[in-house]
This record gives C-alpha cells, structure tokens and sequence, in this order.
C-alpha cells in the first residue's frame, strides 16, 4: 500500500512528492535526529549571536563585520528551510511535500547564489585591507558595502524566481519519490517526463555565471594577496597577513569544492548518496562552522563578546 502511495499514474501530473530523507534505515534515524537537530540549534545560536554582536557594538561596524552579517542572515534562512526537512525525514521516515512546499524549498536554496557573491565580497574585502590599506576607507566605504550587499541579495533573488519558474513549469510523472532530504535540482531533474535540456541549460548557466564568477573573484583577490604578502619584509607581518585571511580561505574552500561539484555541471546526478553527502556539508555543516571559524580567533569578537556578558 505505501509503494502505491509513492507512485502516481503516468497519465496526470505530480502532486506531491516524497522524500525518502538522509536515511531510510530505522536503526540509526534515532541517533542520526539527535545530532542533526542539536546542529541545528548550534547554528542558530551561533548566527544569532553573530549578528547580535555585530548590531550592538560599534567597533564592529566594519565593512567584513557587515558581510558576515549578511552571512549570518542568509544561512539561518536556508538552514531553516532544509534542516526541518531533514529532521522530519529522520523521525518519521519517508513523507509526502507538496508540490508547493517543494517549489518553495528550491526557491529559498537557489538564494546559495547570494552566499557566492557574498564570499567573493568578503575576499574582495582582504584584498583591500592587506593590498591598498591606504585606500581602505574609500574603496570600501558604507555606500560601497550597502551597493555589494544589495547586489548579492538580489543577484540571488533573480536566480531563485528565474530557476524555480523553469523547474515549476516541468511535467513530473510518476514515480514521485526524491532520493534527497530536501527538494534539489538533480532528483528533481530526475523525475521529470518532459524534455528538460532548456531547464537543465538554464540551472548550468547561472551556476557557471555566478559560481565560477565569483570563484575567480576570490582567486583574483587571494592571488593578489598572496603577492603583496610575500613582498612583505617582516616575517611576522606575512604571519598576520595569511593569519587574518585564513579562515575566509578554510570557508571559501569547503563550500566551492561541494557546490561547484553538484551545480557547475548538467544537474542529473547518479549517485544520489554522494549527492546528499555533499548537500550535508553545504546546508549543514557549513552554516554552523562558519560562525566558529570566522570568530574563534578573531579578538574584536571576543572583546564584544566578554563586554556583552558584562565580563572584566
């Protein structure tokens, strides 16, 4: 009877789907729910606490506190679209979503193209600082700032309604399963019984556009950083100068590996396992390492901090 659930007749169209979750093996859902969700209170307590901080002390009101911030925000939003999700799949196993709610899931996690643009502002941000110190205030000014800020959020937006009206017009056919924890692009693509080359044309385009743009900004930025620095005479000036980009590097890193791997490529994934793996790392584990990566040695953060919990 739940295998007839899942199917709908190849004559009338999808109406829901059902995801099959992270695991279907009812042994290790229990422990699995456990961890996931205590991530998923650690990332909210920690973007929070971020933008907190950020809001209410005035020495951090610089330009790479400003697009942190805006990181923050991002990843609370998508991380609240995917991780419930997630979380229902691990407690109650396979269930139905709407066709609306999927649609919905896929607009809120094509704004990932924000997050690009907001990485490779952030590089362009240590480039400034470390190659043009003099010219810092003026090239990054809050007019300037607002601009990029502005620009990533609606870059974004126009990715989102542009990709989910493509995806919203296909014919989905019977079976109406998703191997996924959310609704993405691959099984997405996979389900479908309608000629999807425009679709997966216009999925490979942006990806390549704001993706690969923004990657070779940040490698444009770093590359030049990495000049200025070993032109530098002091070895513990050159110490400082990697230290302080660092962490940006160790984000920028981890998340262009795993979402250039699942979207800078025509989107019908095979192995469905490896494509949640990696939709774990960008929707999950990257929101809630980032705020401990960006944080955890920077001391403007930790004075804010001690002052905000009235600490000596």
């Amino acid at each position: 009877m739940m295998e007839r659930n899942w199917e709908l007749s190849n004559m009338t169209g999808v109406q829901y789907f059902v995801l099959l979750g992270l695991s279907t093996r009812p042994e290790v859902r229990d422990a699995l729910f456990a961890i996931f969700l205590t991530l998923y209170l650690l990332t909210l307590l920690e973007n929070t606490l971020i933008i907190y901080l950020i809001c209410s002390h005035s020495e951090l009101h610089k330009p790479m506190y400003f697009f942190l911030g805006n990181l923050s925000c991002l990843e609370m939003c998508y991380v609240s679209v995917t991780m419930p999700s997630l979380l229902v799949g691990l407690w109650k196993g396979p269930y139905h979503i709407s066709f609306t709610a999927c649609m919905t899931q896929l607009f809120f996690i094509s704004f990932i193209c924000t997050e690009c643009t907001l990485l490779a502002s952030m590089a362009y941000d240590h480039c400034v600082a470390i190659c043009h110190p003099l010219h810092y205030p003026l090239l990054l000014r809050p007019q300037v700032c607002l601009g990029l800020s502005l620009s990533s959020w609606l870059g974004g937006l126009m990715v989102s309604v542009i990709k989910t009206a493509f995806f919203a017009s296909l014919s989905y056919c019977g079976p109406n399963v998703l191997n996924q924890f959310f609704c993405d692009v691959s099984p997405l693509l996979n389900l479908s019984c309608t000629h999807v080359a425009l679709t997966e044309l216009v999925d490979f385009i942006s990806a390549i556009i704001i993706f690969c743009g923004t990657l070779l900004v940040a490698l444009a930025s770093y590359s030049a950083i990495g000049v200025t620095v070993l032109r530098m005479p002091s070895a513990a000036a050159r110490r400082k100068a990697f230290s302080t980009c660092a962490s940006h590097l160790v984000v920028v890193g981890i998340f262009y590996s795993a979402a250039l791997f699942i979207y800078c490529r025509p989107s019908r994934i095979k192995s469905m396992d490896l494509n949640k793996v990696l939709s774990v790392i960008y929707t999950v584990v990257t929101p809630m390492c980032n705020p401990i990566i960006y944080c955890l040695r920077n001391r403007e953060v930790h004075t804010a901090l001690r002052k905000s919990l009235h600490q000596p």
